[in-house]
């Protein structure tokens, strides 16, 4: 793939991400906040951001094909986001209480930031194993069953009461 067309596929997965969290966050908030509680829609945006990948299961990105799948993963992915974030806060200041708000946001971010970077070093393996194996769809596998896993994980939280601040 020549530079050009990489900084134009990058430039187009960030535009549609940016776009579908703009046009989406205030209305996708607003309607889950009448329809669906605050753990609920975690879940919902957990499970859509790991069925975002699946698009990208079949087809290289280098591809038209796979542009369009990496396009409908960031809209996705975004959307997912959307939904989630709002909630996701919500519940970390309803465990911090009053006093201790600033605490939490800051150990939650410390625990996010190295959760990402193992993250992003587990699936940086896991794209040199499916070159030197040919299975181009394993990260993308991967992906979407840490995304299904991580929903059900909250489904489990909820059900266990343990997302009710005391």
């Amino acid at each position: 793939m020549s530079p050009e067309h990489a900084g134009l596929i990058t430039g187009t997965v960030f535009a549609v991400s940016a776009l579908a969290a703009i046009a989406s966050q205030a209305r996708l908030t607003t309607w889950a906040q009448r329809r669906i509680p605050g753990p609920p829609a975690i879940t919902v945006g957990l499970f859509v951001m790991g069925a975002a990948f699946l698009p990208l299961l079949p087809s290289p990105p280098e591809t038209t094909v796979g542009v369009a799948a990496l396009a409908a993963c960031a809209a996705l992915l975004a959307l997912g986001g959307a939904l989630l974030y709002p909630f996701e806060m919500d519940t970390l200041v309803r465990f911090a209480g009053p006093d201790l708000v600033a605490t939490y946001y800051g150990a939650y971010q410390t625990v996010c930031d190295v959760a990402v970077s193992l993250g992003n070093l587990a699936v940086g393996a896991l794209f040199d194993v499916s070159a030197a194996s040919g299975a181009a769809w394993l990260p993308w596998a991967a992906l979407a069953s840490i995304g299904a896993l991580c929903a059900g994980a909250m489904t489990l939280f909820d059900r266990s009461g343990r997302l009710i601040a005391a």
